[in-house]
């Protein structure tokens, strides 16, 4: 053993983000407003939570099943009504809803008021899907179904055809 001394400086852990209010990515996918709080880049790509506030009377995606990703949806404010198969589920403030892969499932706020949630996103892949649908947008041409289709696809989703 020789005489050298090791010593141990603190030093700032690359993998921690902080990202405070108003900061983060937004994406803006039709009358749903998206902020993207981590989009993988500091979780290997395992985990995405994105912010979502969605305007009164907004309809949500037509029914889907995603092939290679979880998805969490935590309501902060307002009643998110979750329709899973052929059952419907209102969301108030404090309720969490999974969909495991493989499981058919949609959203809208068929309130008054605005509704709030935090989105998970397990593995990341899905963040890409809304930007996708606001680079559609910010063409400047109205998203048609097709479209959402055409971005479900690349990312492992399908709609559920019997239904949607």
């Amino acid at each position: 053993m020789t005489g050298e001394t090791k010593t141990s400086e603190p030093q700032a852990d690359p993998s921690v983000s902080v990202v405070r209010p108003g900061e983060g990515e937004t994406i803006v996918p039709g009358t749903t407003r998206m902020r993207v709080l981590e989009d993988g880049g500091n979780t290997q790509h395992r985990l995405a939570i994105t912010e979502s506030v969605l305007a009164p009377h907004t309809q949500g995606p037509p029914q889907h099943r995603h092939g290679r990703h979880d998805e969490g949806f935590y309501v902060l404010s307002g009643t998110v009504r979750f329709t899973v198969g052929d059952e419907d589920h209102d969301a108030t403030a404090g309720t969490l809803v999974m969909v495991p892969p493989g499981t058919p499932h949609t959203f809208a706020n068929l309130t008054d008021q605005p509704a709030v949630m935090l989105s998970t996103f397990t593995p990341d892949l899905y963040v890409q899907y809304f930007r996708d649908l606001q680079e559609v947008l910010a063409g400047g041409r109205p998203l048609t179904p097709q479209d959402n289709l055409d971005a479900m696809s690349r990312y492992a989703t399908q709609p559920t055809a019997d239904l949607a």
